[in-house]
């Protein structure tokens, strides 16, 4: 971890159109709950996190230091929510949004809907074919995205 939190001011990166925006607009909904689900052990998510200001977002989640296979972080993910927010969240509330097709897969293993935006290697066909329910190019147009979680 030491060695990651040397090198992450070194690289360019940063977060994607709409992201930020999407992320304090859900903020303010009380109706809707944001958690992360990563293949990252948590410490590591939280320092990238971090990195662009947006760790505070995510009060919780579930990460690789919880199961080693993407597909059996759902379980995890929801037991916390329910532990935050004293309730169950259906599938049909749940939402994984993700930009690969194994993010579209863990959405499938929980029950959750999928939301794949194409700013990562894969085009919005190749994320439409594995069977998203919703491509977006970005999120740049944070309408378009709520209206889908209604």
């Amino acid at each position: 971890m030491e060695l990651l939190a040397e090198e992450l001011p070194k690289r360019n990166g940063g977060l994607h159109p709409g992201v930020l925006g999407i992320l304090e607009e859900a903020h303010q909904r009380p109706e809707l709950v944001q958690a992360l689900l990563t293949g990252n052990i948590e410490k590591g998510a939280r320092l990238k996190l971090e990195r662009y200001g947006v760790n505070h977002f995510f009060a919780f989640g579930a990460f690789a230091d919880d199961s080693a296979f993407r597909n059996d972080l759902g379980p995890h993910a929801k037991r916390r929510a329910k532990e935050h927010h004293g309730e169950e969240f259906p599938p049909e509330r749940v939402f994984v949004i993700g930009d690969t097709p194994h993010d579209v897969a863990c959405a499938r293993a929980m029950g959750a809907r999928a939301i794949a935006v194409a700013t990562g290697s894969f085009t919005e066909s190749q994320l439409k074919d594995c069977g998203a329910d919703a491509v977006f190019t970005d999120l740049a147009h944070p309408k378009a995205f709520f209206d889908l979680l209604k």
